[in-house]
């Protein structure tokens, strides 16, 4: 399984749960399986390349996506691909797989979106 998760900068599992999900400067890649950890830079046309974040991370063969929140379409998006997505994330990557683990984080589900601009 390869969950991702959003980040203002790339220090592992100390990076910091960005707010503003298409605007990460990219992904924590973790599979708690392997005990891995990746790092996945945001190419996607909110940072000046292609694509959107989720066919992005669909690319990678994430499986969950956890988030503090992201809009409704992106909600949509994911949910077209068969990634779940889990809102509630906040701190560093670190806090927000253990929260995920502890079942402390919501599935993310349209209506309670982000209203107003997409993250």
């Amino acid at each position: 399984m390869k969950i991702a998760i959003p980040v203002k900068e790339f220090v592992g599992l100390k990076s910091e749960v960005s707010a503003h999900f298409g605007r990460a400067v990219g992904f924590i890649l973790a599979d708690p399986d392997e005990e891995e950890i990746e790092q996945l830079k945001n190419t996607s046309e909110h940072m000046g390349g292609k694509g959107k974040p989720p066919e992005l991370l669909d690319e990678a063969d994430v499986d969950v996506v956890l988030c503090g929140n992201l809009g409704r379409r992106a909600v949509d998006f994911f949910d077209e691909l068969g990634i779940e997505v889990c809102s509630g994330a906040q701190g560093t990557a670190g806090d927000a797989l253990a929260a995920w683990e502890n079942d402390e984080l919501e599935p993310a589900t349209a209506s309670g979106a982000c209203q107003g601009h997409e993250h």
